[in-house]
């Protein structure tokens, strides 16, 4: 994980010190402490009863999109169906950190803004492409990879043929413009199919949905977009924004308020796989 407004290297911190300045400060019991501890336990242990074992912390497992469709009996697909991601792999509950996904670039009037906030807040983020604008944009792709970012595949064209789910990918391109992997497809519009799910991870690469639409696509507004991702918010939520697909001045100027937001509240970015 990137903390935010810190170096990589950076420990998250355990809670959120408001109202003040916004600084983020550990909650963690001091180094002294111990001792103390165990002179106190020692002195009332006997009216204390005895906790056989700690209590498990409750652990983001991934759940499926809602919109998932799941297949008739007797009609599954001959290779396996990955589940569609729509948190951030193995989130414990308590964890601020949050994934950060842009749809439908590159760009080049929107994306470099995009990464030039994230880089300025020390964010990371995941970008979805489109291959027709990808292979219009190479120098962008690369870009996107020397940032540091990581890429997901967002079909060709935003057209899926239901009939043929596989022709419709572009892995292939991408991996080749990159450079580097490409782990994740996220379908056009989150319409998932059985048959989608399976060409995707028959290419290698596992199903991104989102737990937090900032319905930018919308433009509503910035401080409508600012307001939907700070109420939808989670530990583990990953985050649906756009830098391409159409005008994107509301999405940077709300990214722009977003990151200073996010770093006040001690949250941190990541990756989907929860790197």
């Amino acid at each position: 994980m990137v903390a935010l407004g810190a170096s990589p290297a950076t420990e998250p911190p355990d809670r959120v010190d408001l109202p003040g300045e916004g600084r983020c400060t550990s909650s963690r019991t001091p180094r002294s402490a111990p001792a103390l501890a165990l002179l106190a336990f020692g002195l009332v242990a006997p009216l204390l009863p005895v906790d056989p074992a700690p209590r498990p912390v409750a652990v983001v497992t991934a759940p499926v999109a809602a919109h998932e469709v799941v297949p008739v009996v007797g009609e599954a697909p001959a290779l396996p169906v990955p589940e569609v991601l729509t948190d951030v792999v193995g989130t414990p509950a308590v964890a601020r950190t949050v994934a950060l996904t842009f749809d439908d670039g590159p760009d080049p009037r929107w994306t470099p803004q995009v990464l030039d906030l994230l880089a300025r807040h020390h964010a990371v983020a995941t970008f979805c492409l489109l291959g027709e604008n990808a292979a219009r944009h190479p120098e962008l792709v690369r870009a996107i990879v020397d940032a540091g970012m990581r890429l997901c595949d967002h079909s060709r064209s935003h057209v899926i043929d239901p009939a043929a789910p596989g022709d419709g990918l572009a892995h292939a391109e991408l991996v080749d413009l990159a450079g580097t992997e490409v782990p994740w497809f996220r379908a056009p519009g989150g319409a998932w199919s059985p048959a989608l799910q399976a060409a995707a991870g028959a290419a290698g690469m596992r199903p991104l949905g989102w737990s937090v639409d900032s319905r930018d696509w919308t433009r509503p507004g910035v401080d409508a977009i600012v307001a939907q991702v700070q109420r939808g918010i989670h530990p583990g939520a990953v985050v649906l924004l756009h830098d391409g697909g159409g005008h994107r001045d509301q999405t940077v100027a709300a990214l722009e308020q977003l990151l200073p937001w996010l770093e006040a509240q001690c949250w941190t970015t990541g990756f989907p796989d929860g790197a």
